[in-house]
């Protein structure tokens, strides 16, 4: 039996992806985006990475750690893009969705008005990935506000990658991706294509005029100074070790307005890792104030 092929399974794959490659790799994503890769992660950098190699002529993993270290922005960017994981859907985790048309819009528009406070909502979503999430939270605001037009309202949303951004900003999805919305929600906020665009749909334009889409690194400086009524951050921690996710946590905390809400991916908690908030729904908290 061939004792080297024993001892290097990656020879039997298209590309030679040995432990070093990996480790090389899982220290950069850490370092580029704080997310962190275990070791049962292997497979899955392959596939997501493999088809860069590809289209740059190379043969080997090694190789192309090689042009990552030697500081290739272009290729940065799209190494970020390829590893970083975009998974969602319209009104995903709807319970969310539910609590912010039934509790938390109506509270905090009377809240506003009752104190003469400014008639102005902030809103973040961060880790927007191709839009889903900030159209879901675009159509439930504007269902609450109604015909109400004394508001100023904007809705940030903001990723890493730049491939799902631009998606994401030209509101265009295949109509399997809007099947699960109600028809009201079809025949008010969606447009479909016809002729060339058949299959198709286009998220209408009073949804569109209230977002605006930004790349953002999350382990950056923030440019912008909130304060934001409300922020959506789910499924993004979770890639983080404790130490960062802490870090965020207060960052965020820092951006909300006085008793602000956060709300996080379902398998996300804040248990033992801040005290700047308190629980008051599943994965839904409140800025201590």
């Amino acid at each position: 039996m061939n004792s080297i092929v024993e001892q290097n399974p990656e020879k039997i794959r298209e590309f030679r992806f040995t432990g070093a490659d990996f480790r090389f790799i899982r220290d950069l994503v850490g370092e580029r985006t704080g997310i962190v890769l275990s070791d049962n992660k292997r497979d899955l950098v392959y596939g997501r990475l493999s088809r860069r190699l590809r289209q740059l002529g190379l043969s080997r993993f090694r190789d192309y750690c090689d042009l990552l270290q030697d500081g290739n922005d272009e290729e940065m960017v799209n190494f970020v893009n390829a590893i970083t994981t975009n998974l969602t859907s319209f009104f995903r985790e709807n319970h969310h969705f539910e609590f912010l048309a039934k509790d938390l819009l109506p509270n905090l528009l009377q809240k506003k008005v009752a104190t003469n406070a400014p008639r102005r909502l902030r809103i973040w979503s961060a880790g927007c990935s191709t839009g889903e999430e900030p159209y879901s939270i675009a159509m439930v605001l504007k269902e609450v506000l109604g015909d109400d037009g004394n508001w100023d309202a904007r809705i940030l949303a903001t990723d890493l990658d730049t491939r799902v951004l631009a998606k994401a900003s030209s509101g265009i999805y295949e109509q399997e991706r809007v099947e699960g919305l109600s028809k009201p929600r079809l025949r008010r906020w969606v447009k479909k294509g016809s002729g060339k665009n058949a299959g198709m749909v286009r998220m209408s334009p009073e949804l569109r005029e209230l977002i605006t889409f930004k790349q953002l690194n999350l382990m950056d400086e923030w440019p912008m100074k909130g304060p934001f009524d409300f922020i959506f951050c789910r499924n993004v921690v979770i890639y983080f070790n404790k130490p960062t996710q802490q870090q965020l946590f207060d960052r965020y905390a820092d951006l909300l307005d006085e008793q602000g809400h956060i709300f996080l991916g379902h398998s996300e908690t804040m248990f033992q890792k801040t005290d700047r908030y308190k629980l008051i729904g599943k994965t839904i908290y409140q800025k201590e104030y």
